[in-house]
């Protein structure tokens, strides 16, 4: 007699089997445990330093302060959601924190080719736009396939739902 494994005596294809165990992996909670501890710390230290400044800081560097201030409490806000739960996420996780960074990346360069074209010269300019549009590829590129990865988990998950009806 051949041993089976839990998943196939429950009736779960492997291959869905393998890609939950990812999803729900103490690898995977520890990414993200640290993402939301390197958002939430560097929030903090942010907060903490504008708090203890002296005297009031430029009404730019109150924007871009508040702006850093909240995406390190996005980072942190998306790493609590994501161990909150107790059940696979089917990479929704990955598709939110995907869009986090393609957000943050914009805004960042745009904010960064504005001061580029106030302060510096067209060299600035071109090279803070481009290094900007090179980061913001990579942060579509990452969403697409977070997206991809999704769409995947969800139709194994929906013939695991049609094989078990």
């Amino acid at each position: 007699m051949s041993e089976q494994t839990p998943a196939a005596q429950r009736g779960v294809p492997e291959e869905l089997e393998r890609a939950l165990a990812a999803e729900v992996s103490l690898r995977s909670r520890m990414r993200h445990l640290a993402v939301g501890l390197a958002g939430g710390c560097t929030a903090t230290l942010i907060a903490v330093l504008w708090a203890t400044e002296p005297d009031p800081l430029p009404a730019r560097t109150q924007v871009a302060f508040a702006g850093l201030i909240a995406i390190g409490a996005a980072w942190a806000g998306l790493a609590g959601w994501v161990l909150g739960r107790r059940r696979p996420l089917f990479a929704r996780d990955r598709v939110l924190g995907a869009r986090l960074a393609l957000g943050a990346t914009v805004l960042t360069t745009i904010a960064g080719t504005a001061l580029a074209a106030v302060r510096g010269t067209t060299a600035d300019v071109l090279v803070t736009a481009l290094g900007g549009a090179l980061f913001t590829a990579a942060a579509v590129l990452v969403l697409v396939r977070a997206q991809s990865r999704r769409r995947e988990l969800l139709r194994l998950r929906d013939a695991l739902q049609r094989h078990d009806s």
